[in-house]
Protein backbone atom coordinates (compact mmCIF):
# COMPACT_ATOMS: atom_id res chain seq x y z
CA UNK A 1 0.00 0.00 0.00
CA UNK A 2 0.91 3.43 -0.82
CA UNK A 3 1.35 3.87 3.17
CA UNK A 4 3.58 0.87 3.60
CA UNK A 5 6.10 2.56 0.99
CA UNK A 6 6.17 6.01 2.32
CA UNK A 7 7.31 4.14 5.79
CA UNK A 8 9.68 2.19 3.83
CA UNK A 9 11.18 5.32 1.70
CA UNK A 10 11.38 7.22 4.87
CA UNK A 11 13.58 4.14 6.67
CA UNK A 12 15.85 4.28 3.24
CA UNK A 13 16.13 8.20 3.88
CA UNK A 14 16.66 7.94 7.75
CA UNK A 15 19.59 4.68 7.01
CA UNK A 16 21.33 6.58 4.06
CA UNK A 17 21.71 10.32 5.88
CA UNK A 18 24.48 8.59 8.11
CA UNK A 19 25.99 6.76 5.32
CA UNK A 20 25.10 9.10 2.66
CA UNK A 21 24.56 12.63 3.25
CA UNK A 22 24.82 13.82 -0.02
CA UNK A 23 21.62 12.36 -1.14
CA UNK A 24 18.45 14.34 -0.01
CA UNK A 25 14.92 12.49 0.32
CA UNK A 26 11.72 14.62 -0.34
CA UNK A 27 7.78 13.79 -0.01
CA UNK A 28 5.38 15.99 -2.35
CA UNK A 29 1.69 15.56 -1.90
CA UNK A 30 0.89 16.41 -6.15
CA UNK A 31 -3.17 17.09 -4.83
CA UNK A 32 -2.02 20.33 -3.89
CA UNK A 33 1.14 20.55 -6.74
CA UNK A 34 -1.13 20.75 -9.46
CA UNK A 35 2.40 22.20 -11.85
CA UNK A 36 4.37 19.51 -10.81
CA UNK A 37 2.14 16.91 -11.25
CA UNK A 38 2.01 18.20 -15.17
CA UNK A 39 5.61 18.83 -15.41
CA UNK A 40 6.87 15.45 -13.91
CA UNK A 41 3.93 13.65 -15.84
CA UNK A 42 2.66 11.87 -12.29
CA UNK A 43 -0.09 9.06 -13.70
CA UNK A 44 0.31 6.57 -10.55
CA UNK A 45 1.02 6.64 -6.79
CA UNK A 46 3.03 6.22 -5.32
CA UNK A 47 5.67 7.36 -7.96
CA UNK A 48 9.53 7.83 -7.11
CA UNK A 49 12.18 9.41 -9.06
CA UNK A 50 15.45 10.08 -8.50
CA UNK A 51 17.03 13.57 -9.75
CA UNK A 52 20.49 13.74 -10.42
CA UNK A 53 23.44 16.78 -10.42
CA UNK A 54 20.87 18.92 -9.47
CA UNK A 55 18.90 19.02 -12.76
CA UNK A 56 14.92 18.37 -12.81
CA UNK A 57 15.40 17.27 -16.20
CA UNK A 58 14.86 13.75 -17.01
CA UNK A 59 15.07 12.11 -13.79
CA UNK A 60 14.80 8.51 -13.50
CA UNK A 61 12.13 6.14 -12.66
CA UNK A 62 12.78 3.99 -9.22
CA UNK A 63 9.87 1.07 -10.40
CA UNK A 64 8.79 -2.25 -8.48
CA UNK A 65 11.06 -1.06 -5.19
CA UNK A 66 9.22 -1.62 -1.75
CA UNK A 67 11.81 -2.26 0.67
CA UNK A 68 13.85 0.04 2.21
CA UNK A 69 17.02 -2.23 1.90
CA UNK A 70 16.38 -2.44 -2.02
CA UNK A 71 15.66 1.93 -1.92
CA UNK A 72 19.41 2.17 -0.52
CA UNK A 73 20.49 -0.75 -2.67
CA UNK A 74 19.09 1.14 -5.69
CA UNK A 75 20.41 5.05 -4.60
CA UNK A 76 23.66 3.04 -4.47
CA UNK A 77 24.21 1.78 -7.46
CA UNK A 78 23.24 4.84 -9.49
CA UNK A 79 25.73 7.08 -7.47
CA UNK A 80 28.52 4.74 -7.27
CA UNK A 81 29.10 1.31 -9.01
CA UNK A 82 26.54 -1.03 -9.32
CA UNK A 83 28.35 -4.55 -9.18
CA UNK A 84 30.77 -5.82 -6.74
CA UNK A 85 34.31 -7.06 -8.27
CA UNK A 86 35.01 -10.31 -7.67
CA UNK A 87 38.67 -12.03 -7.08
CA UNK A 88 38.28 -14.73 -6.14
CA UNK A 89 36.03 -18.70 -5.69
CA UNK A 90 35.97 -17.77 -2.00
CA UNK A 91 34.38 -14.03 -2.48
CA UNK A 92 31.96 -15.22 -5.30
CA UNK A 93 30.86 -18.12 -2.88
CA UNK A 94 30.04 -15.55 -0.30
CA UNK A 95 28.15 -13.22 -2.31
CA UNK A 96 26.52 -16.61 -4.15
CA UNK A 97 25.52 -17.74 -0.60
CA UNK A 98 24.37 -14.78 1.31
CA UNK A 99 20.94 -14.47 -0.27
CA UNK A 100 18.41 -16.17 -1.19
CA UNK A 101 19.06 -14.60 -5.24
CA UNK A 102 22.34 -13.49 -6.70
CA UNK A 103 23.51 -12.56 -9.89
CA UNK A 104 27.20 -13.54 -11.19
CA UNK A 105 28.52 -12.06 -14.54
CA UNK A 106 31.18 -14.23 -15.66
CA UNK A 107 33.48 -12.31 -18.39
CA UNK A 108 36.96 -12.97 -20.73
CA UNK A 109 37.83 -9.42 -19.78
CA UNK A 110 35.79 -6.50 -18.28
CA UNK A 111 35.45 -4.12 -20.82
CA UNK A 112 32.94 -4.61 -23.49
CA UNK A 113 29.19 -3.77 -24.15
CA UNK A 114 28.03 -7.13 -22.71
CA UNK A 115 29.68 -5.90 -19.02
CA UNK A 116 27.90 -2.64 -19.49
CA UNK A 117 24.20 -3.81 -20.08
CA UNK A 118 25.16 -6.03 -17.14
CA UNK A 119 26.06 -3.28 -14.91
CA UNK A 120 23.25 -1.32 -16.71
CA UNK A 121 20.83 -4.24 -15.40
CA UNK A 122 22.17 -4.35 -11.65
CA UNK A 123 21.13 -1.04 -11.19
CA UNK A 124 17.58 -1.60 -12.27
CA UNK A 125 17.16 -4.99 -9.80
CA UNK A 126 18.33 -3.70 -6.29
CA UNK A 127 16.57 -6.96 -4.85
CA UNK A 128 19.60 -8.85 -5.43
CA UNK A 129 23.31 -8.64 -4.86
CA UNK A 130 25.48 -8.69 -8.49
CA UNK A 131 29.12 -9.72 -8.69
CA UNK A 132 30.94 -9.87 -11.96
CA UNK A 133 34.32 -11.47 -12.48
CA UNK A 134 37.09 -11.98 -14.91
CA UNK A 135 39.12 -13.98 -13.17
CA UNK A 136 39.98 -16.90 -14.94
CA UNK A 137 40.06 -19.87 -11.73
CA UNK A 138 36.79 -18.01 -10.81
CA UNK A 139 35.56 -18.88 -14.63
CA UNK A 140 36.82 -22.50 -14.41
CA UNK A 141 35.23 -23.40 -11.27
CA UNK A 142 32.00 -22.93 -11.93
CA UNK A 143 32.91 -24.67 -16.01
CA UNK A 144 31.93 -21.13 -17.18
CA UNK A 145 33.40 -20.69 -20.82
CA UNK A 146 32.25 -17.75 -22.26
CA UNK A 147 30.50 -14.41 -21.32
CA UNK A 148 27.75 -15.78 -18.94
CA UNK A 149 24.99 -14.13 -16.64
CA UNK A 150 24.60 -16.73 -14.37
CA UNK A 151 21.81 -16.98 -11.77
CA UNK A 152 22.05 -18.63 -8.38
CA UNK A 153 19.16 -19.53 -6.37
CA UNK A 154 19.90 -20.65 -2.72
CA UNK A 155 23.29 -21.00 -3.37
CA UNK A 156 22.84 -23.09 -6.69
CA UNK A 157 22.64 -21.93 -10.32
CA UNK A 158 19.37 -22.09 -11.96
CA UNK A 159 20.17 -19.92 -15.07
CA UNK A 160 22.73 -19.67 -18.08
CA UNK A 161 22.28 -16.52 -20.28
CA UNK A 162 25.51 -16.18 -22.54
CA UNK A 163 26.34 -12.67 -23.19
CA UNK A 164 26.85 -11.84 -26.69
CA UNK A 165 28.02 -8.16 -27.81
CA UNK A 166 24.60 -6.09 -29.01
CA UNK A 167 22.34 -8.94 -28.56
CA UNK A 168 21.06 -8.63 -25.08
CA UNK A 169 19.41 -5.33 -23.57
CA UNK A 170 19.14 -4.48 -20.41
CA UNK A 171 15.48 -4.72 -20.40
CA UNK A 172 15.21 -8.38 -21.28
CA UNK A 173 17.69 -8.86 -19.16
CA UNK A 174 15.72 -7.13 -16.01
CA UNK A 175 12.63 -9.27 -17.09
CA UNK A 176 14.19 -12.73 -17.04
CA UNK A 177 16.24 -11.47 -13.59
CA UNK A 178 13.24 -10.00 -11.87
CA UNK A 179 10.95 -13.34 -12.61
CA UNK A 180 13.39 -15.37 -10.00
CA UNK A 181 11.65 -13.18 -7.41
CA UNK A 182 8.88 -15.39 -8.21
CA UNK A 183 8.10 -18.92 -8.62
CA UNK A 184 7.71 -20.42 -12.16
CA UNK A 185 4.41 -20.63 -12.26
CA UNK A 186 2.49 -17.89 -9.52
CA UNK A 187 -0.59 -18.71 -8.21
CA UNK A 188 -2.44 -15.33 -8.01
CA UNK A 189 -4.01 -14.39 -5.27
CA UNK A 190 -4.49 -11.14 -2.92
CA UNK A 191 -0.78 -11.19 -1.68
CA UNK A 192 1.47 -12.22 -4.68
CA UNK A 193 -1.06 -10.23 -7.23
CA UNK A 194 1.28 -7.01 -5.96
CA UNK A 195 4.53 -9.27 -6.94
CA UNK A 196 3.65 -10.34 -9.98
CA UNK A 197 2.71 -6.74 -11.22
CA UNK A 198 6.51 -5.56 -10.20
CA UNK A 199 7.72 -8.01 -12.34
CA UNK A 200 8.19 -5.76 -15.69
CA UNK A 201 6.48 -8.98 -17.77
CA UNK A 202 3.32 -7.40 -19.88
CA UNK A 203 2.82 -10.77 -21.28
CA UNK A 204 0.53 -12.78 -18.46
CA UNK A 205 -0.80 -16.10 -19.51
CA UNK A 206 -3.15 -17.06 -17.00
CA UNK A 207 -5.00 -20.82 -16.61
CA UNK A 208 -7.76 -21.28 -14.95
CA UNK A 209 -8.96 -24.52 -13.15
CA UNK A 210 -10.01 -25.55 -10.03
CA UNK A 211 -7.34 -27.13 -7.54
CA UNK A 212 -9.53 -29.91 -6.38
CA UNK A 213 -10.58 -31.37 -9.79
CA UNK A 214 -9.09 -35.36 -10.93
CA UNK A 215 -7.06 -33.76 -13.61
CA UNK A 216 -5.41 -30.55 -12.06
CA UNK A 217 -2.08 -32.31 -11.40
CA UNK A 218 -1.94 -33.39 -15.34
CA UNK A 219 -2.62 -29.95 -16.49
CA UNK A 220 -0.40 -28.19 -13.59
CA UNK A 221 2.50 -29.79 -14.79
CA UNK A 222 2.11 -29.21 -18.46
CA UNK A 223 1.74 -25.90 -17.52
CA UNK A 224 5.05 -25.71 -15.31
CA UNK A 225 6.86 -27.54 -18.56
CA UNK A 226 5.64 -24.84 -20.68
CA UNK A 227 6.64 -22.00 -18.42
CA UNK A 228 10.55 -22.92 -18.21
CA UNK A 229 10.60 -22.02 -21.98
CA UNK A 230 8.91 -18.92 -21.69
CA UNK A 231 10.68 -17.09 -18.62
CA UNK A 232 11.49 -13.74 -18.98
CA UNK A 233 9.16 -12.94 -22.05
CA UNK A 234 5.62 -14.92 -20.50
CA UNK A 235 4.70 -14.93 -16.77
CA UNK A 236 2.66 -17.94 -16.23
CA UNK A 237 -0.01 -17.59 -13.74
CA UNK A 238 -2.68 -19.42 -12.18
CA UNK A 239 -5.47 -19.08 -10.59
CA UNK A 240 -7.73 -21.22 -8.71
CA UNK A 241 -11.69 -21.33 -9.60
CA UNK A 242 -12.65 -22.77 -6.69
CA UNK A 243 -11.29 -19.12 -4.72
CA UNK A 244 -14.58 -17.01 -4.42
CA UNK A 245 -11.84 -13.95 -3.76
CA UNK A 246 -10.89 -14.42 -7.42
CA UNK A 247 -14.60 -13.56 -8.93
CA UNK A 248 -13.32 -9.97 -10.20
CA UNK A 249 -10.32 -12.28 -12.07
CA UNK A 250 -12.58 -14.17 -13.92
CA UNK A 251 -15.57 -11.45 -14.40
CA UNK A 252 -12.52 -9.91 -16.05
CA UNK A 253 -11.82 -12.35 -18.34
CA UNK A 254 -15.53 -13.65 -18.75
CA UNK A 255 -14.63 -16.99 -17.44
CA UNK A 256 -17.50 -19.33 -16.57
CA UNK A 257 -17.51 -22.39 -14.73
CA UNK A 258 -18.05 -24.57 -17.65
CA UNK A 259 -15.17 -22.94 -19.55
CA UNK A 260 -12.41 -24.49 -17.34
CA UNK A 261 -10.37 -25.33 -17.61
CA UNK A 262 -9.03 -22.48 -19.49
CA UNK A 263 -5.98 -20.27 -20.77
CA UNK A 264 -5.81 -17.20 -21.98
CA UNK A 265 -2.91 -14.61 -22.50
CA UNK A 266 -3.36 -10.83 -21.28
CA UNK A 267 -1.15 -8.08 -22.67
CA UNK A 268 -1.01 -5.74 -19.78
CA UNK A 269 0.13 -2.54 -21.86
CA UNK A 270 -3.13 -2.47 -24.34
CA UNK A 271 -5.19 -5.22 -22.27
CA UNK A 272 -5.46 -7.17 -25.30
CA UNK A 273 -6.77 -10.91 -24.55
CA UNK A 274 -6.11 -14.08 -25.89
CA UNK A 275 -7.93 -17.21 -25.87
CA UNK A 276 -5.90 -20.74 -26.36
CA UNK A 277 -7.52 -21.72 -29.33
CA UNK A 278 -7.27 -25.47 -28.40
CA UNK A 279 -9.18 -26.82 -25.52
CA UNK A 280 -6.55 -29.11 -24.23
CA UNK A 281 -4.03 -28.01 -21.53
CA UNK A 282 -1.27 -29.61 -23.32
CA UNK A 283 2.39 -28.96 -23.34
CA UNK A 284 2.68 -28.83 -27.16
CA UNK A 285 -0.43 -26.43 -27.28
CA UNK A 286 0.85 -24.23 -24.22
CA UNK A 287 3.87 -23.71 -26.27
CA UNK A 288 2.02 -22.79 -29.67
CA UNK A 289 0.08 -20.68 -28.35
CA UNK A 290 3.03 -18.99 -26.67
CA UNK A 291 4.59 -18.97 -29.99
CA UNK A 292 1.72 -17.74 -32.21
CA UNK A 293 1.30 -14.69 -29.41
CA UNK A 294 5.19 -13.75 -29.46
CA UNK A 295 5.22 -14.29 -33.10
CA UNK A 296 2.10 -12.22 -33.61
CA UNK A 297 -0.09 -14.13 -35.05
CA UNK A 298 -2.56 -15.10 -31.99
CA UNK A 299 -6.52 -13.83 -32.47
CA UNK A 300 -8.02 -11.53 -30.65
CA UNK A 301 -10.53 -12.85 -28.02
CA UNK A 302 -13.68 -10.15 -27.82
CA UNK A 303 -16.23 -11.69 -25.52
CA UNK A 304 -19.37 -10.95 -25.98
CA UNK A 305 -22.68 -10.03 -23.78
CA UNK A 306 -25.12 -11.68 -25.76
CA UNK A 307 -27.12 -9.45 -28.40
CA UNK A 308 -30.27 -8.00 -26.52
CA UNK A 309 -33.59 -8.91 -27.98
CA UNK A 310 -34.62 -5.57 -27.96
CA UNK A 311 -31.33 -3.74 -29.11
CA UNK A 312 -33.06 -1.83 -32.42
CA UNK A 313 -36.24 -1.01 -30.71
CA UNK A 314 -34.66 2.57 -29.51
CA UNK A 315 -33.59 5.12 -31.96
CA UNK A 316 -29.95 4.32 -30.32
CA UNK A 317 -29.43 1.13 -31.15
CA UNK A 318 -27.29 -1.09 -28.31
CA UNK A 319 -24.00 -2.85 -29.59
CA UNK A 320 -22.27 -5.62 -28.05
CA UNK A 321 -19.49 -7.69 -29.53
CA UNK A 322 -21.15 -9.64 -31.41
CA UNK A 323 -23.46 -7.11 -33.30
CA UNK A 324 -20.54 -4.59 -33.73
CA UNK A 325 -19.21 -5.83 -36.77
CA UNK A 326 -22.56 -6.67 -39.04
CA UNK A 327 -24.04 -3.52 -37.70
CA UNK A 328 -21.45 -1.50 -37.84
CA UNK A 329 -19.12 -2.41 -41.11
Amino acid sequence: SSQNLSEEFAEAARQLKKEAPRIQFGKIDVTHQHDLRKEFNIRQFPTVKFFMDGSREDPIDCKGVRQASAFITWVKRRTGPSTVLINSTDQAEAIINADDLAVIGFFKELHNDSVEVFCETAKDVPEMPFGMTASKDVCANYGIQKNTLVVFKKGKPVHNEVLEDGRQNKLDLTRLIKTFTLDLVTEYNLETSVKIFDVPVENHILLFTPTNSETFSAIYENYKSAAAEFRGKIMFVFVDTNETRNGRVFEYFRIRDVDVPAVRILNLTSDAKYKMPADEVTVENLKAFCQSYLNGKAKLHVSSEEIPEDWDKMPVKVLVGKNFNTIVF
